[in-house]
Order: structure tokens, then sequence, then C-alpha cells
């Protein structure tokens, strides 16, 4: 005899990056079994494929998950698993007052949003004078198999130019375009390894302002009753 079918909900969102409405639906048990695992391996490539493979399906597979900014993807990733196992979700944090003691701490996670830099720009400008400049796509999913920090300190730099170089869009010179794609990776490297250091700095302050998953909470120390701020940030920390 077949068993009932069990009806799962459907949700709507907005992606942060667009205005574009995105229907998805909870993790089934399989599907958050597959992504807690992998989140407790901390191994990044297991990570990447058990969200995609996750993302895909909550999603109904109508979305390209290989080409979404990460700040969309974490979002919806929150989002899924706030309707799957409950928008409050409970965490042990480390207290900075004595890096020893663990306390409590409830976050809603359906208000949280991306918080976006009000001085950040993807428009990196290389020479005003000769109107030469730079525009950046956001890091993707694929990026991360890259380098999960992507340009933090201590990052090997060949990676992080690997990095920079994926994540160019086209480079112009007045009204005059040159997409990435009709370039090689050396011949967009060459260009990046002949940059300014000021100019170089640009270009990190644009990874270093992205859009991303951000929370701050305060937390009693319940041995000392010190109050502490902690900052949730990134899908480690909110799948912890």
């Amino acid at each position: 005899m077949a068993l009932p079918s069990v009806e799962i909900p459907r949700y709507e969102l907005t992606l942060p990056s667009q205005d574009i409405k995105v229907q998805y639906r909870p993790f089934l048990v399989k599907e958050e079994k597959i992504l807690m695992m992998a989140m407790e391996s901390k191994e990044n490539k297991e990570i990447v494929l058990a969200i995609k493979e996750v993302l895909n399906a909550c999603t109904f597979e109508k979305l390209d998950i290989d080409k979404l900014p990460m700040f969309d993807l974490e979002y919806i990733l929150l989002q899924v698993r706030a309707k799957s196992v409950g928008e409050v979700a409970k965490f042990r944090v480390l207290c900075p007052d004595d890096k020893e003691t663990l306390a409590p701490v409830e976050i809603d996670l359906s208000k949280i949003n991306v918080e976006v830099d009000d001085e950040h720009t993807n428009n990196i400008m290389v020479d005003e004078s000769r109107k030469l400049g730079v525009v950046f796509n956001y890091p993707t999913i694929e990026s991360s198999q890259v380098g999960s920090n992507l340009l933090n300190e201590g990052q090997n730099l060949d990676t992080v130019f690997e990095i920079i170089v994926d994540c160019i869009d086209h480079i112009y010179e007045g009204d005059k375009t040159y997409p990435a794609k009709d370039s090689t990776k050396q011949e967009l490297k060459e260009f990046i390894e002949n940059l300014s250091q000021d100019t170089f700095k640009k270009i990190r302050k644009f990874f270093d302002t992205m859009p991303h998953l951000r929370h701050e909470v305060e937390v009693e120390n319940p041995k000392t009753k010190v109050k502490n701020k902690i900052t949730f940030k990134g899908l480690q920390d909110f799948f912890q």
C-alpha cells in the first residue's frame, strides 16, 4: 500500500542583489543531514557541493546557483533554514572578555538581512585622466572553492590574483569596453599585476566591503556578568 504524500509549503523571497522573486521550500530531513555533515567536516569542497545540491532542490532548480553572488546564496540558505528548523535559532558563543566561557544566545533568522557598506563600489577607477577602469562581478560559490576567505590577510598571493581575475567583468577606457571573456586569464592577470598599489588597495576594498550577512548581538557572560558584543557573519557563523 502506498503511503500518503507530505505537503511541502512554498515561500517567496527577493534576491538582495536584484529585484527578482524566488520561490523556495524548507529542507527535507535528508537535505539538512547532507548540509550539516558538510558544515561539520569544515572541508570547503564538501560544503560547496552540499550547498549547491540543497539549494538547487529547495529553489526547484529555477536558479543558476553557480552564478549567484555569495551574499545572495547565503541569504537564500538562511531563509530556507529559518523555514526548516525554526526562525529563532539557539547558539552558544565564546565570550570575548575571558575567552573561555560559552554563553547562550538566540537569533531570529528571519530578521537577518544583507548589509551594504555605503562606500562600496564594484567600479574601480585606474586612471581618471584616461577614464580607465575595471568593473568587477561579485564572487560566486565557485570562487569560494578557490579561497573561502577571499582576500583576507595571509591568503596565498597566487590565490588572491586568481580570485581577482575570476571576478573581472570588463575593463574600459573611455567609451571602449574590453569584456573579460574576450581575454585570456594570463592577460587579465598581467593587467592586475601592472596596477599601482593605490589601485590595488581599491580592489581589496571592493572585496572587504562587499554586501554580506551580518548580525550583532549583545551577550552577557554568565560568570563575569560582563556584556559582550558578538558579530555573526557568513554561513559558518549561522550554521555552527
